[in-house]
Parts: C-alpha cells; structure tokens; sequence
C-alpha cells in the first residue's frame, strides 16, 4: 500500500539511526542507507542530517515525517475498512475457538452442511478460556466473534446470549493419576464417600446446582470445594495440584495429562450448543437457522 523507503524511512525516524533502524527491519545499515538516498532523491530534499551519533531530523523531514504518519494512518485505516466490507459481502461467520470450548464440532457439522453453495465463510477467532477473558467474549459477541460452541448450562449465559442447543454432554469425574480411584473404570457413590470434590459455585449451573443438593442431602460425607467460576485450564492444574477430585465433562476426558476422567453412576448431563448474540446481525442470524434445520 506505501512505499518499502517510507517504511524505512519511518523506522529510521522513530529509531534515531540506520542501525537501530536495520535491527528492527531485518535488514543490513547499508540497505537503510541505500533507501533513505532513494527517497530523498525521489522527493528532492534532505530528510536527516548525519552525525556520529546517529540521525536526527531536518526541517523538512520533520515535516514529511507527520505527513508521512497521518498517510500511513489513513491508509490502514482503509485497508480495515475495505476488509470489513469485503467480509461484509463475503458473509463472514466468526466461530470463536479456546482449549475447553473448541470449534471443531461446529465446523464438522457445517462441512456436513455446506456442499460449496452456501454464501458463508467461516473464520476461526481464537479466545482465552480464563473467566475475564470470557466474559469480554460474551459481552461483545457480535463484534470480533460471532458465535462459539461448548457448555451452555449457564444461567447468565442464557439471560445474556442465544443458545442453540446441539446435545448434551456426560458430567464426569476427574481424577489425579496418583490418587486411589484413578485406576477404576467406574465411580460409584461408595467411592466418592470422604473425598473432596471440586464443582461450580451455586448459582451458576442449573445442572450443577441440582447435583451439588444431591451430595448434601444425600451424601454428606462427600465434601464439595466451589470454584468461583466457570472453569478454565488453571482450574484442571488446581485440581491435580490438590490431589483432590473434580466435576468435569466427558468432552474434556483429554484436557489434563495429570488427570484421569472417569464415568459415574449418575444421570447428570449439560446442555451444549451454539452460544450467539441476543440480537444477532442478519447474516448470523442465517447462519444459525441453516444450522438449526439440518438438526431436524
């Protein structure tokens, strides 16, 4: 879009010499130099004045210098912008992607849809798990991500987003590989008897809360541990880190390498489906009702 010399002629203002300049260009002093000679050639002035300390301004590179800023800034500014138009025209679907809520499933089921015809392309937008980061994603779906899949038990979640649910997900017991159950194939009630369990505090899963009144009405000498928030992989460290159990899902059997997931004698089951938008674009909006009648 500009020039390689007014790049470098950019760094070499910014950086105070041809050096320092070549260091962050990847590229040799007499390259810079070369460079510099051919824009001031190309523009008829003298843009710096040489010293043994390096480079400084002249007058007149002082001023092409600020002009040289607002062109550049003006020129990315409508590369974005042609972009997001362009993605506009392309319908554009971005399909956020973490380590616990990964894309791959509802991309799987896309390709099952998509034979080439339909108007939409998919972008994979990756996000941090990590509960800060999360709630950013929620809060601005719509705006760097359109849409992602995974868990959606959340009751925030669902006063907060559209949900599209897909199926339901095994809650699941995760073990340390050093602890004593790690080496069964099942947990029943009698092997949870006295250990510490680690679930989602109340409040935040209509599913987990209804398991958390199961263990202390029904079973007490099981001691519950709440995590302030949804989990995310420091979670599974923590855990592993305690020696104690966990409540997680069957999708997550191979998130821990120190952790060993283990099926229970429960009926416990999370819903799981697409997480969009409460007002989705139209284009989103499309996306998701392709989705929704391939489920019927």
């Amino acid at each position: 879009m500009y020039s390689r010399e007014l790049i470098t002629f950019m760094t070499v203002a910014d950086r105070g010499s041809f050096l320092k300049a070549a260091q962050k260009l990847h590229t040799t002093p007499a390259s810079v130099m070369n460079q510099i000679n051919k824009l001031e050639y190309s523009v008829k002035a003298k843009l710096f004045d040489r010293t043994n300390q390096g480079v400084r301004l002249t007058a007149a590179g002082r001023s092409f210098y600020q002009d040289a800023k607002q062109f550049v800034s003006l020129a990315d500014a409508a590369i974005k912008k042609a972009r997001q138009l362009a993605a506009s025209e392309q319908k554009v679907i971005r399909v956020g992607t973490s380590i616990l809520r990964p894309c791959k499933r509802l991309i799987d089921l896309w390709n099952t849809i998509d034979d080439g015809s339909l108007p939409c392309q998919i972008d994979i937008v990756p996000f941090d798990d990590e509960p800060k980061s999360l709630s950013v994603v929620l809060s601005s779906l719509g705006s760097n991500i359109d849409c992602f899949i995974g868990p959606c038990d959340s009751i925030e979640w669902r006063a907060q987003c559209n949900i599209l649910l897909l199926d339901k997900v095994a809650c699941r017991i995760a073990v340390p590989r050093k602890h004593r159950l790690a080496k069964k194939d099942r947990l029943g009630w009698a092997d949870l008897d006295g250990e510490n369990i680690m679930i989602i505090k109340r409040g935040e899963s209509a599913v987990l809360d209804k398991m958390r009144s199961d263990i202390l009405q029904n079973h007490p000498n099981v001691k519950i541990f709440d995590t302030p928030n949804f989990y995310d992989t420091s979670v599974f460290n923590e855990c592993e880190r305690m020696g104690c159990l966990m409540e997680t899902l069957d999708i997550w059997a191979d998130i821990h390498p120190s952790l060993v997931t283990l099926p229970v004698d429960w009926e416990y089951e999370i819903p799981y489906g697409v997480v969009y938008a409460k007002n989705p674009s139209e284009m989103v909006d499309e996306f998701i009702e392709v989705i929704r009648n391939s489920l019927k």
